[in-house]
């Protein structure tokens, strides 16, 4: 039997504004799209807000290779509420509050059931640019062209259709904009401090690039008792917000002179942090991270998308030794398990998450967003559908 639905609209076509990237490295157009009724094991959601991720505007600024696919609606952070729900679909109902997530959760596979990683065999493989089951899109220009999906979430669209494995409930007593941080940036950081690094109590922390992510890394290291948070960033300003953190001491690479950074890391604290966390994604950055790390265990996490496909170059002899490099996607989390955790913490005060939202916007001024992230004055931006 179809579940009943209040609006009326399941099963029909929805016509909304969305906006729209026809281009690489174009302003954003709001349009009116179509947002076909979901499929089986899917949901239709009405965004309440969504932000702006790095990850966005690395794909937004793509124009050759498989992921330069355009028209395309981006947007990967948001939090909404169920319109309507697909066959099968029993885990989500009409007018759930819910988070939607890049990384998906199937819970049914080896990889979802293991504790050893945040992967899904099923769906995991590959990013792919429709939905994950068949391959095909539920957007529409008004002329009928096809528009493409982002990251199985798009989220620049009053209406998006996401599969269940791509998406969380939350409590609807949840503030909306902070839960659209848990989306993606800000538990990527979080998860790597706790679930991938495990930092204990008074651990020696090197964070490369102090943007939501990196600062996300250092409130998790924080509330891990750290006792040496060093933030690194180009960028002097974001010492100060910092602070607010957890980040200790800070060093701008600028005014190292003919030193290395590694090499001033290691001297503030007798031979190298136990953990190093390279969050911008430069090859050159992730070596740096790693010579920062402590010889006999340091971990070095990466969590930065190298951006020119450079290879990772490190001195095996210090392998040997016992150092330690890894990667992570979402930080480690299992997005259906781990976010309510965090949900959990916010409303118990452990967590700050106020603390990351620097601006907002309405939905007509979203490319004010990307200005605000590409000049570098920007945590996250939040931006209100209505």
């Amino acid at each position: 039997m179809e579940k009943q639905n209040r609006s009326g609209t399941a099963g029909k076509v929805i016509r909304c504004k969305a906006a729209v990237c026809r281009n690489p490295g174009e302003p954003l157009v709001i349009e009116e799209i179509m947002v076909d009724p979901p499929k089986a094991w899917e949901i239709r959601i009405k965004i309440l807000c969504t932000s702006l991720c790095h990850s966005d505007v690395t794909f937004w600024k793509i124009s050759i290779g498989p992921f330069a696919l355009f028209p395309r609606i981006f947007g990967h952070e948001a939090v909404g509420v169920v319109e309507s729900v697909g066959e099968h679909v029993e885990e989500f109902q009409e007018g759930d509050m819910v988070v939607p997530v890049f990384r998906p959760n199937c819970r049914e596979c080896r990889d979802c059931k293991s504790q050893k990683g945040n992967g899904c065999s099923i769906f995991g493989d590959k990013l792919v640019a429709e939905m994950p089951r068949d391959g095909t899109s539920r957007f529409k220009g008004m002329n009928g062209e096809t528009l493409h999906h982002f990251l199985s979430v798009s989220s620049f669209s009053e209406y998006t259709v996401v599969d269940v494995v791509h998406v969380v409930k939350i409590s609807s007593e949840f503030p909306a904009e902070k839960a659209c941080l848990l989306s993606c940036g800000v538990s990527s950081g979080i998860g790597a401090a706790w679930k991938v690094a495990d930092i204990e109590e008074g651990s020696t922390v090197a964070i490369f690039g102090l943007g939501a992510v990196g600062l996300a890394v250092a409130e998790g290291a924080r509330l891990r008792g750290a006792s040496k948070i060093i933030g690194v960033d180009l960028n002097q300003e974001k010492f100060e917000i910092g602070k607010k953190f957890g980040v200790s001491e800070f060093i701008n690479p600028a005014t190292c002179g003919e030193k290395k950074v590694s090499e001033v890391i290691k001297e503030i604290t007798d031979g190298g942090v136990d953990y190093s966390f390279e969050c911008i994604g430069l090859a050159s950055l992730m070596e740096e991270a790693f010579n920062s790390s402590r010889a006999n265990w340091g971990k070095t996490v990466i969590l930065g998308v190298e951006m020119h496909n450079t290879p990772l170059a490190i001195n095996t002899y210090f392998l040997l030794r016992g150092r330690t490099v890894t990667g992570c996607f979402f930080g480690g989390l299992k997005a259906k398990s781990d976010i309510p955790i965090l949900a959990q913490k916010y409303l118990h005060k452990e967590i700050n998450l106020d603390g990351f939202i620097t601006h907002e916007v309405n939905f007509q001024d979203i490319n004010k967003a990307f200005d605000l992230l590409l000049e570098g004055k920007s945590l996250r931006c939040i931006i209100w559908m209505d």
